[in-house]
């Protein structure tokens, strides 16, 4: 068996908050013991509420933040115990793609030299040949060639994505955390964006991890999908076996809230009850149970962590996985 080019084990991310006078409260518990694995030319779906400490994941994963506790391996590398020259290798091979595609493009840097940047700077071209590269990197994700000499202003918000994406190309990764990369995006600007994605999957072979708070956008790029609430996994498995059959009540509500695209169907929606707890704060047991419709809750859910476990096809973190109801839709 291929060994995962990621393998994420334990991830804790806590921040420390401060109160008046500098006074530390109780952390916040961003992310709260993550464990999975990204194969290669893979993408894991990292899906959840805003919140729920997915894009703290990314970051962490990539060191962009330092973690509390836990080990991420890349390509057999523990990546926490690399020091600063050796990490600054390593980022070649691992790369991010931002949510907001204005804010994370220098206004004053033309197109072309925010993404020859990482070329010039890990040394992978020189003179002329730096040009060129920029070149193909633009035609390769749709652009005009020649719009290297315009800045970031002069571009809609997909065709800046889509700089941000040349951008990330340019050092040649094999990973990619995407966070979000679509949510700031129009409904068809999206699919284009996807469809990018995808091909460039196709043709280098990348493996993504990508973070969305959509299950309809995570159906269409993921192979496999994790459900984060409350800075945990509860449930994980094959995106299709995952959306037809999910055990995880958190999952079906999510589900719920995807719109049906025929229009002869209509699909329960199901509505959370109050509000995502606060991760400084988190309920005893069942992270989820505040807020659970399983008929079957009780004390135990109240006082008992579940863990991860095989249930049908996919793996839940709930004691009543095997009876929770699942999505209904009926004919109009």
């Amino acid at each position: 068996m291929t060994a995962p080019l990621l393998r994420v084990q334990d991830l804790v991310k806590h921040y420390t908050a401060s109160g008046l006078f500098g006074a530390r409260g109780q952390p916040v518990r961003a992310v709260d013991g993550v464990s999975f694995e990204v194969g290669r030319g893979e993408t894991l779906g990292l899906v959840g509420e805003s919140g729920c400490g997915k894009s703290s994941v990314g970051r962490t994963i990539l060191r962009l933040q330092e973690p509390t506790a836990g080990r991420a391996e890349f390509e057999g590398v523990d990546v926490f115990a690399l020091d600063r020259r050796e990490l600054r290798r390593l980022r070649r091979r691992m790369q991010i793609i931002f949510q907001d595609p204005y804010s994370s493009l220098n206004p004053r840097m033309t197109v072309g030299a925010a993404v020859a940047e990482g070329i010039e700077i890990h040394r992978l071209a020189r003179g002329a040949e730096v040009g060129r590269r920029v070149q193909r990197l633009l035609e390769e994700v749709g652009l005009d060639p020649g719009y290297g000499r315009r800045y970031p202003h002069e571009f809609s918000g997909g065709q800046r994505q889509r700089i941000g994406i040349a951008r990330a190309l340019a050092v040649e990764p094999s990973f990619i955390v995407c966070d979000e990369p679509v949510s700031a995006l129009d409904v068809s600007v999206q699919a284009q964006v996807l469809n990018l994605l995808g091909d460039l999957q196709r043709d280098r072979g990348l493996s993504y991890l990508f973070i969305a708070h959509d299950l309809a956008v995570v159906r269409q790029i993921a192979h496999r999908v994790a459900v984060m609430y409350l800075g945990r996994i509860v449930e994980t498995g094959p995106t299709e076996a995952l959306l037809a059959a999910p055990r995880h009540p958190y999952t079906v509500a999510l589900l719920s809230a995807v719109p049906e695209p025929d229009p002869g169907r209509r699909r329960s929606r199901i509505v959370l009850g109050g509000d995502l707890p606060s991760p400084s704060n988190p309920p005893s047991g069942c992270p989820f149970h505040t807020r659970c419709f399983h008929p079957a809750r009780n004390e135990r859910c109240r006082t008992e962590v579940p863990m991860l476990r095989p249930v049908g096809a996919t793996l839940a973190a709930c004691h009543y996985a095997e009876t929770t109801p699942l999505p209904g839709a009926s004919a109009a």
